[in-house]
């Protein structure tokens, strides 16, 4: 935090952090909010011009980075995506450098400084900015389903109070937990249930670089077994993946330490739900199955512990959290009809508003008059238990990561040889979902599978490994309205075989 004012870095300004999980990543975020600098934490998985977006519409003034990440016992280079991010990007004034490998990476320019070197001169003690509940603690960007993707605004005391009580009273943490959280705080759930909540509520905090199969399948156990993990809080995606390899990976490895296992990201499926309450916490653990968002910056709906567990349903709205399945006029819809998931009434950790683009904030309020409107699909039961059917519009979520479509295809159009794109998710055993791509090619252009090869190695240099499509599909046409929208419903119907439902608006 010193050696951040010590750069001219204040109150308001932006930091942006693009680094592997390593702690210094956290005393980064850390070091911003006790200066009352604004953070943005850009995932290590993401390219260079994804990366390039955030710096920009953050107008971010320092950018903390590493030379390297090890996934898959590989080093990952991430200094040179920055090196190809700043190009383009005024604002940044220093790049500040965490160097892991060895021997060191030589920092040439006058902007790079070394994340150890610039806190050997610093003040020891760095006082914390006083700072209004209402200024503003981080910018996290998320996909939207049209345009760049969403700066989503999170304020100091508001987002403090929600992660914190959630935290406490959701995960029934105490001082003498384990609290294991497998996400990035590239995303919303690191930076809620890793970093501000946890730590807020004094637990001890897993973070490891090691993905669930490598070396092998059982690693993740293993972490378990060593650390006495006692809370431990996972995505869908994960859990279906270790469905596949089987139950003889985690019975090698003794957990009686876990007491509570979560679920966050996309609806668990109750065959996962299942398997997870069985194998992992041994009929014994409360599966908590959280809905909440980016925007919502807490969990807002699951099953309590102590209350009974209904697999496929989230749960019901915690307390304080006020949601509702309605209709598209905001009537409530009867017990086992589907509806659109709204929020009625205030709760602290909300958004405060989308980074540069209120217009856009605006239309989460105003789409059904003064609700909440998440976007997402959903049923209550007799109960009140809600489960969430899914996204309403046309984010994929590709292994608990959202993806805008509008990203994915817009690096596709990139494509010197690409004319127009359209993206769906399409059902994936272990991913949620998983990215088709159908492409118009330019003139002079021919359909072939090198050009496959070429156009997914170009999504993953644009944006990331997760963005890649599995399948690329060259057409002659694409269904659109008549105001040129393109209808990727009826894309997705027309490949799942279903009803494409109203098609009034396709153009001729």
């Amino acid at each position: 935090a010193s050696a951040l004012k010590g750069m001219g870095v204040g109150r308001g300004d932006a930091v942006c952090i693009y680094m592997p999980l390593v702690p210094e990543h956290i005393v980064a975020i850390l070091a911003c909010a006790r200066i009352g600098a604004v953070h943005t934490v850009v995932y290590g998985g993401f390219g260079a011009s994804a990366l390039n977006a955030r710096i920009r519409d953050a107008n971010a003034k320092i950018v903390i980075t590493a030379d390297v990440g090890y996934r898959r016992g590989k080093r990952v280079a991430l200094k040179t995506i920055v090196d190809e991010a700043v190009v383009n990007a005024p604002s940044v004034e220093r790049i500040v450098v965490l160097r892991r490998a060895s021997p060191q990476l030589e920092l040439y320019s006058e902007m790079e400084v070394d994340f150890y070197e610039i806190m050997r001169d610093s003040d020891k003690v760095c006082e914390p900015a006083v700072m209004d509940a209402e200024d503003p603690l981080f910018i996290l960007y998320t996909s939207g389903t049209t345009g760049p993707p969403k700066g989503i605004v999170h304020t100091c005391a508001g987002y403090m109070v929600g992660t914190y009580y959630t935290t406490k009273y959701i995960f029934d943490l105490k001082e003498n937990d384990v609290h294991w959280c497998t996400a990035d705080p590239g995303w919303i759930t690191g930076h809620s249930y890793i970093v501000y909540g946890p730590l807020a509520a004094g637990a001890t905090v897993l973070i490891t670089e090691t993905v669930p199969d490598y070396p092998d399948p059982g690693v993740w156990w293993r972490i378990i077994e060593d650390f006495g993990v006692t809370v431990f809080y996972t995505a869908p995606t994960a859990i279906r993946m270790f469905m596949k390899f089987g139950e003889e990976w985690p019975e090698r490895a003794n957990m009686d330490s876990l007491r509570i296992i979560g679920s966050v990201g996309e609806p668990l499926n109750p065959e996962a739900f299942e398997w997870y309450y069985r194998v992992i916490g041994k009929s014994a653990c409360p599966v908590l199955d959280t809905w909440w968002q980016t925007e919502t910056g807490m969990q807002m709906i699951t099953t309590l512990v102590g209350e009974p567990m209904k697999p496929g349903f989230a749960g019901r709205p915690i307390p304080g959290v006020v949601a509702d399945v309605v209709d598209r006029e905001g009537k409530p819809v009867p017990p086992g009809i589907g509806g659109l998931l709204v929020i009625r009434e205030p709760w602290p950790a909300m958004m405060r508003t989308v980074y540069n683009n209120d217009e856009r904030y605006r239309q989460y309020w105003s789409t059904i008059n003064s609700c909440y409107t998440a976007g997402d699909l959903a049923v209550k039961d007799e109960d009140g238990y809600i489960m969430v059917l899914g996204r309403a519009d046309d984010i994929l979520i590709v292994a608990g990561h959202n993806l805008g479509t509008a990203e994915v295809e817009s690096a596709l159009v990139s494509h010197e040889a690409v004319a127009e794109a359209a993206v769906i998710g399409k059902p994936d055993p272990v991913k949620g979902q998983a990215v088709k791509a159908f492409v118009i090619l330019r003139l002079g252009y021919e359909p072939s599978e090198k050009l496959k090869t070429d156009l997914t190695y170009h999504v993953r240099m644009s944006i990331g490994p997760i963005a890649m499509p599995s399948e690329i599909e060259f057409v002659q046409s694409l269904p659109k309205t008549r105001s040129g929208k393109i209808m990727r419903r009826v894309l997705k119907a027309k490949e799942m075989g279903i009803d494409p439902g109203d098609i009034s608006t396709l153009e001729e």
